[in-house]
C-alpha cells in the first residue's frame, strides 16, 4: 500500500468517531477481474504455496472422472511462481488445487498431456492470498431442493440416473434420493428452501407422491409436534407393514410377495436394505397363511383330529384351550449314546458361560479388551443356546402321541417372530376338553396319569426367585408384631394340640428352630443386596444390633427392662429373619397365605432387570416376556439381536410395567394331608350322607302316602 490509502483509512476512523456516516472503502486492486483467461499448458502450472486451504485436498480420483466425462468448467486462478523469468513463466495455482491435482491424475492415467491447455486467469502475487481466500469463502454451496430439482430437469432432458451419477462423481442412490425429494410438492419444497422445516421432514414427506397428501399433512398439521418426521412417516404409512423384523414378510419372502403383484414402498433415505413397507397388507396375510397350509397338510398326515394354522399366536385364545400330555418313548441304545454326548457338550457351554459371567462380575474396571470379551462373551452365549437347543431338539423326536390322543387332539401352525414355522401338537379344543367325572377318574388313577410338563424356570431360577420372595415377606412381617405372633402361635399349636388337629402337614414356611435364614438367602440370590426388601432389612437389622446388649448374659434382663412396644418389634423382626420360602419350584407353597394376610406387592420389591431374571432365561422366553407384558411388536425386534442385545433392550421395555414372573405371582395354597385324626372332610361326608338317608325316606314316606 502506498502513503495515500494508508491516509483514507486513518481519515475514515477519525470520520467514524465523529459519528458521521464512513466512506466506502477503496479496494486496492480487481484481483484479476480484468484480466483475460488465457490457455496454459499443462505443464507450466503447479500448486501455489499461497493457497488459504492447507487441509490435503480428498476426492480427487472421483473429481478427475468428472473432468474426463464433461471436462473443465471453470477456470483455474494462478501467480506467476517467484523469480520466474521468461516469455510462458511457471504460473502458480492459488485457486483451484483440487482441479489442478485431478488434471495431473489425468495425465498420470495418459488421458491428457503434459501440453493440454488449460483456462487460467493470470493475477499477481500480491493478489494471490486475497484471490484464493475469496474464491474459497464466497463461495455459497447449492441448496437440496435446488440441486434435487436440477437432477430431475437432466433425466426430463433424457439423461440417465447413472450417467447423473456419473457425471458428479455420486453413488446412483444419491440421485436416486435426490430425485425422491423432486417429487415433493412444489410448495413444501419452498419451505425446505426458506429453512422451515428440516432434511428429515422432507425425506419423510417424500414417501409419498401425492402432493395433496404431502401439503394437508404440513399444513393442516393442527399441532406443531404433527410435523415430526415419526408423526409424517407413521401417517403416510398407516394402512402398511413394515418390512423390517416382520415374521410374515421373513416367512413369505419380499420375491414371493412381488412376484405376486404386491407393492413395496421403499425407503430410499435408509441404508438398511430391509426399508420399506409393504402396502397389501391382504396379499402378504394370504400368501403366508397358504404356505401355512401346506405345513399343516403335513402335519394332519400323522393323525390328528385337527390342525389349524395361525400367523400368530394368541394367548389368550389358546387359554380356552386344553393340552393332552406326551409320552416319551424309550430311547434305543445308540440314541442314549448319543443324548448323552449332546448333554455333556451342553453342561460344558453352560458351565463356560457361567465361569465367564462369574469372571465379569469380579473385574474391576474396565480395559482395552473389553471388545475381546464382548465377543467371547457372545461366542459362549451362543455355544450354551445351541447346545441347549440341541438336547431339546433330540428330546422333542422322542415325543409320541397315542391313538386316542390323535383322535381326540390337534396341533397348530403358527410363526414365531423371526419367521419360523413352529408346530405345537397336543391341543384340546374346550367342546372336547375332559368333564368333571373324568378328570375325577383321573385323580383316582383310572386314566393314565399325565407327564409333567416342562417347567418354565430351572431350579436354581426358581430359588432366587423365592429367595427374593422371603425377603420381601421379611419386611412386611417384621413390620406387623400381630401378625408375626399368629404365624409363630400357627405353627406351634397343632403341635401342642396334637391330639386335636393329628398328625398333620401343610407345609411350613417358619423355621421353629429359630434358624437365621439370612446368609442363605444371599447365597441363592447374589444380586438380592441391591433390592429394596435387603436394603430395609439390613436396616432393621443394624437398628437393633446398636440396641441389644453385647453380651448374652445381659440380654434376658434387658428384654425385662424394655417397653412392650420395643419387645413386640424386636419380636416381629426375629420371626420374620426365620421364615424361608426359597423353592426349587414353581408351586403352590405355604408362605402364599401369609402373602395374601400382608397384601404383599412384589411389583414393589422386584423388577425384570438383567442381573434379576433376563441373563437367567432363553432369549425365546424374554421374546416372549416382552410380548405379555408390551406387545408383539416390541418383541419382534429381539429375536434378532444377540442374547445380551435382547436382555438390555428388554430391560428397557419391560421397566415401569409391573411384570413379574409365574413364581412371584402364583397364591396357591398347598392342600392339607391329615394322618390318624378325624377330618373335618370325613365328618361332612358322613352328615352328607346321612341328610341323603333322610332325604330318601321322606321321599318314601312321601310316596306311599301318594299310593294310598
Amino acid at each position: 500500500m502506498d502513503d495515500r490509502n494508508d491516509t483514507i483509512d486513518v481519515h475514515n476512523d477519525m470520520v467514524e468517531l465523529d459519528g458521521a456516516a464512513p466512506l466506502p472503502t477503496v479496494l486496492e486492486s480487481t484481483f484479476g477481474g480484468e484480466s483475460a483467461i488465457e490457455q496454459v499448458a499443462l505443464s507450466r502450472l503447479s500448486a501455489s504455496p499461497r493457497n488459504v486451504r492447507r487441509k490435503v485436498p480428498t476426492g480427487i480420483d472421483g473429481l478427475a472422472d468428472s473432468i474426463a466425462a464433461k471436462g473443465l468448467l471453470q477456470n483455474l486462478v494462478a501467480h506467476p511462481m517467484t523469480g520466474a523469468r521468461g516469455k510462458k513463466p511457471k504460473l502458480c495455482v492459488c485457486a483451484g488445487q483440487r482441479r489442478l491435482a485431478a488434471l495431473h491424475v489425468l495425465a498420470e492415467r495418459g488421458v491428457i498431456g503434459a501440453d493440454q491447455l488449460i483456462p487460467v486467469k493470470v493475477v499477481t502475487e500480491a493478489e494471490a492470498i486475497a484471490a484464493s481466500l475469496i474464491e474459497n469463502h464466497a463461495r455459497e454451496p447449492m441448496h437440496s431442493a435446488d440441486q434435487a430439482m436440477a437432477f430431475r430437469m437432466l433425466i426430463e432432458e433424457g439423461k440417465s440416473a447413472d450417467y447423473i451419477a456419473a457425471l458428479f462423481s455420486v453413488p446412483v442412490l444419491t440421485v436416486q434420493r435426490r430425485l425422491k425429494i423432486a417429487n415433493v410438492s412444489p410448495k413444501l419444497l419452498d419451505v425446505f428452501r426458506d429453512d422451515g422445516m428440516t432434511i428429515e421432514q422432507v425425506v419423510a414427506l417424500a414417501l409419498t407422491d401425492d402432493h395433496g397428501l404431502q401439503e394437508s399433512l404440513w399444513f393442516d398439521a393442527a399441532q406443531s409436534w404433527l410435523r415430526d418426521p415419526h408423526q409424517i412417516r407413521a401417517a403416510i404409512t398407516q394402512e402398511e407393514i413394515q418390512i423390517r423384523n416382520n415374521p410374515l414378510v421373513a416367512f413369505v419372502t419380499l420375491d414371493a410377495y412381488e412376484a405376486a403383484g404386491g407393492f413395496v414402498r421403499r425407503d430410499l433415505f435408509s441404508d438398511d436394505e430391509n426399508a420399506g413397507y409393504i402396502s397389501d397388507a391382504a396379499l402378504l396375510q394370504q400368501l403366508a397363511t397358504d404356505r401355512l397350509v401346506e405345513v399343516a397338510q403335513t402335519i394332519s398326515a400323522e393323525g390328528w383330529k385337527w390342525v389349524e394354522t395361525r400367523v400368530k399366536r394368541d394367548y389368550s385364545e389358546l387359554s380356552a384351550y386344553g393340552r393332552l400330555s406326551s409320552h416319551i418313548r424309550e430311547m434305543t441304545k445308540r440314541e442314549a449314546t448319543e443324548f448323552v454326548k449332546l448333554k455333556k457338550v451342553r453342561d460344558a457351554a453352560i458351565d463356560a458361560l457361567n465361569a465367564y459371567y462369574d469372571d465379569e462380575s469380579e473385574a474391576d474396571a474396565q480395559t482395552e479388551e473389553q471388545v475381546d470379551d464382548r465377543e467371547k462373551r457372545d461366542a459362549l452365549d451362543d455355544a450354551a443356546t445351541a447346545a441347549s437347543e440341541a438336547c431339546d431338539a433330540f428330546i422333542e423326536r422322542l415325543e409320541t402321541w397315542t391313538p386316542e390322543q390323535l383322535a381326540s387332539g390337534g396341533a397348530f401352525v403358527f410363526l414365531s417372530y423371526d419367521g419360523e414355522v413352529l408346530v405345537e401338537r397336543g391341543y384340546l379344543k374346550p367342546e372336547d376338553k375332559p368333564t368333571r367325572e373324568q378328570r375325577a377318574a383321573h385323580a383316582s388313577g383310572t386314566l393314565e396319569p399325565e407327564q409333567k410338563a416342562k417347567p418354565v424356570h430351572s431350579e436354581k431360577l426358581c430359588r432366587r426367585l423365592t429367595a427374593h420372595r422371603t425377603a420381601a415377606v421379611q419386611v412386611k412381617l417384621a413390620a406387623q408384631p400381630n401378625v408375626a405372633l399368629a404365624v409363630l402361635m400357627h405353627h406351634m399349636i397343632p403341635t401342642v394340640f396334637a391330639e386335636h388337629y393329628g398328625h398333620e402337614y401343610s407345609g411350613r414356611t417358619l423355621e421353629a428352630k429359630f434358624t437365621c435364614v439370612h446368609g442363605n438367602l444371599m447365597r441363592e440370590a447374589d444380586d438380592l443386596a441391591d433390592s429394596r426388601a435387603w436394603k430395609e432389612i439390613e436396616a432393621e437389622r443394624a437398628k437393633w444390633t446398636a440396641m441389644l446388649p453385647d453380651r448374652s448374659a445381659a440380654l434376658l434382663p434387658w428384654l425385662l427392662e424394655q417397653s412392650n412396644d420395643i419387645t413386640s418389634n424386636l419380636f416381629a423382626f426375629c420371626v420374620a429373619a426365620t421364615l424361608d420360602s426359597v423353592s426349587a419350584t414353581d408351586s403352590a407353597h405355604a408362605v402364599n397365605a401369609l402373602c395374601d394376610v400382608l397384601n404383599l406387592d412384589m411389583t414393589k420389591y422386584w423388577s425384570a432387570t438383567q442381573a434379576s431374571y433376563l441373563n437367567h432365561v432363553s432369549k425365546g422366553r424374554i421374546a416372549e416376556v416382552v410380548t405379555v407384558a408390551v406387545s408383539a411388536e416390541a418383541a419382534a425386534p429381539l429375536v434378532s439381536n444377540k442374547k445380551h442385545e435382547a436382555a438390555s433392550m428388554a430391560e428397557r421395555l419391560l421397566a415401569n410395567t409391573g411384570w413379574l414372573p409365574e413364581v412371584l405371582v402364583n397364591r396357591d395354597r398347598p392342600q392339607d394331608h391329615r394322618f390318624g385324626s378325624y377330618d373335618a372332610e370325613e365328618q361332612e361326608a358322613d352328615d352328607e350322607d346321612s341328610r341323603g338317608e333322610v332325604n330318601a325316606a321322606e321321599g318314601a314316606d312321601e310316596s306311599a302316602d301318594d299310593s294310598r
